[in-house]
């Protein structure tokens, strides 16, 4: 049995198995995760899109990093993400003004029943591919199962809990989901890339490759240079032009990627104005590095757009499988060591927030909230996952008085490693058993990684713990990293107001030994286990929440990773060349809703 397989075998094992048999549902425009979708059957319009947006034009984005595939659906190769939904579609697509919305794409609509052990999609009948065949329900069931069996594992996990699929006509497929007791199936099977059986090749899908996949999605792809560029060109012939969903969406003739091997010069490309909106993070260069004549004369501005989702969360990852990190106490006081205060003072303009919590600023994160009764029984069973005063929501990351020597935190440090068995010997700090010195690598692969782990090793070097620094290319540092070959890394986790099912993706025990999946910290824990598979099976937004935030809790309490830090808004600077809709989604801007401004 593969990895992945005992992922989705132990998954199952998790969940109540054998739900009563409900009442079959009729046919709907849309599906929502907890309750019922916000837009009513025959909506006309987004609220966050401009269904007068004009058409046309080039919009030209910036990506700091390589590709050497344009697969995105398998582990081998580095891929553009954005293949997905501007090539190949989905069943539904989502409503980026609910936490976890579908309404119908290629799908006219779903159904299923209240417990959610079935889900059947009706195909919009003018629904094709680029190439022009239609899109049947063979060619979901085909999608569904390579990617089961040949994609990346979080299609493995998710798909192997549907017990069969069935066409019950050329446009209509039902999924049978009975066992698995998973309240998110449906949404994910409706987030299910397309793909046109008669286009595919089953025996080299897991090859990289730069032939183009054949989709149905409003965009082709065109020219690629190989790790440099690649152009996505819409489809004249687009099948799904006029659908309320698309009203607004998708302006521009062409869509340019362009890729920087570096930080310095992927800035100083988008100031010469060779690509048009940038994304920014690094409060440094947002105070000082875009002082340049096309922002003083309002050729180029800067905005802050609005995220109502959880902040982003993220933290050097220890990787757990490694014995220097096995021990709690060395992973807390490690912790413990990262000076925020001088980071964000002398680097960052006092711009950031430190992060606690895995679901920040949001009402699904345990920060600063003692656990409630519905939390504390889901956690009963594990007595000691989450410790006394995360339970009661007191913890908080050191706060250090910002001088880079804060002793008071070295201090208790210290005793955390004297009590795991380390001693301070001059300026080495060493095992009293086997007398190695505390040492480690930070793997990077950016100027921006690189500068803060080099910060993040002074820090440590005051407790005598050696942290060496490598810098490696995009390509090594992905097979690395898929491949758990490091001690730490840095790493982001983008959560939404709705996780699901890659919870288990990213923390679940099975999850641990599958390459390819984001458990990047090696955590086995039945607490995790048993957390995830509560949210999933819960029926009530109040469960729900209680469910996540109990994951939160017993997350923190193992100290996988040394928080950083966030920022609260989407910074971005724009040529202003590019229009954008007056109002915001909840998920932030979003590009496929901008347009190129007509020549004046």
């Amino acid at each position: 049995m593969t990895v992945a397989l005992r992922l989705g075998v132990l998954l199952l094992a998790a969940f109540a198995a054998g739900s009563a048999q409900a009442r079959p549902g009729a046919p709907q425009h849309g599906i929502a995760m907890h309750g019922e979708p916000a837009l009513p059957e025959g909506f006309v319009r987004l609220r966050y899109a401009n269904p007068s947006a004009p058409k046309g034009g080039r919009l030209t984005q910036g990506i700091l990093g390589t590709f050497d595939s344009l697969n995105p659906f398998i582990v081998k190769g580095l891929a553009l993400s954005q293949i997905r939904g501007y090539v190949v579609e989905s069943l539904l697509a989502r409503g980026y003004d609910e936490p976890f919305t579908l309404y119908g794409l290629l799908a006219r609509t779903v159904e299923t029943d209240a417990e959610r052990t079935y889900v059947t999609f009706a195909l919009d009948p003018a629904a094709r591919f680029s190439d022009g065949r239609p899109v049947t329900a063979q060619d979901v069931i085909f999608s569904w199962q390579l990617l089961r069996d040949r994609g990346r594992p979080n299609f493995r996990t998710y798909y192997i809990k549907v017990a069969k699929a069935e066409a019950l006509s050329e446009r209509v497929v039902r999924f049978d989901l009975t066992g698995a007791n998973d309240r998110e199936l449906p949404l994910i099977l409706g987030l299910m890339p397309v793909l046109a059986r008669h286009a595919v090749s089953p025996d080299t899908f897991e090859d990289t490759t730069f032939d183009p996949i054949v989709g149905s999605g409003p965009y082709v792809v065109g020219k690629v240079d190989p790790g440099r560029s690649i152009a996505l060109k819409r489809n004249p012939d687009y099948w799904g032009r006029d659908l309320a969903i698309n009203r607004g969406v998708w302006n521009f003739d062409e869509v340019h990627f362009d890729f920087y091997r570096d930080g310095n010069s992927h800035l100083e490309a988008f100031k010469k104005g060779l690509y048009d909106v940038r994304t920014e993070t690094d409060p440094g260069r947002w105070e000082t590095a875009y002082d340049v004549p096309a922002v003083r004369d309002g050729r180029i501005v800067k905005e802050t757009f609005s995220y109502g989702l959880p902040n982003i969360f993220s933290g050097l990852v220890f990787n757990t499988r490694r014995p220097v990190f096995s021990d709690i106490r060395v992973r807390e006081a490690i912790g413990m060591l990262l000076d925020f205060g001088w980071l964000n003072h002398n680097y960052f303009y006092d711009r950031y927030e430190r992060s606690a919590s895995y679901f920040e600023g949001s009402a699904l994160s345990a920060r600063g909230r003692p656990a409630d009764a519905r939390e504390r029984a889901l956690l009963a069973p594990f007595p000691g996952a989450v410790r006394a005063d995360i339970m009661e929501g007191a913890w908080q990351p050191p706060i250090s008085d910002a001088s880079g020597r804060d002793r008071d935190t070295l201090r208790r440090a210290l005793a955390l490693l004297d009590a795991a068995g380390y001693a301070l010997e001059g300026t080495v700090l060493r095992s009293r058993a086997t007398r190695a010195p505390l040492s480690f690598e930070i793997l990077v692969t950016t100027r921006d990684q690189e500068r803060l782990a080099l910060a993040f090793s002074r820090d440590l070097k005051r407790a005598g713990i050696a942290a060496r620094i490598r810098l490696v290319d995009a390509v090594q540092y992905d097979r690395r990293r898929l491949t758990f070959d490091y001690d730490m890394i840095e790493n982001r986790w983008d959560q939404s107001l709705s996780p699901g099912n890659e919870q288990a993706f990213y923390w679940a025990s099975a999850a641990a030994d599958a390459d390819g999946t984001r458990n990047y910290m090696g955590v086995k824990s039945a607490a995790i286990d048993a957390m995830i598979a509560a949210l999933l099976r819960a029926h009530e937004r109040d469960n729900f929440i209680a469910a996540v935030r109990a994951l939160d809790r017993v997350l923190i309490s193992g100290f996988y990773v040394v928080p950083l830090f966030h920022l609260t808004g989407q910074w971005v600077a724009r040529w202003t060349t590019i229009g954008h809709p007056a109002e915001t989604s909840l998920f932030g801007y979003l590009p496929e809703t901008w347009w190129r401004e007509p020549a004046k």
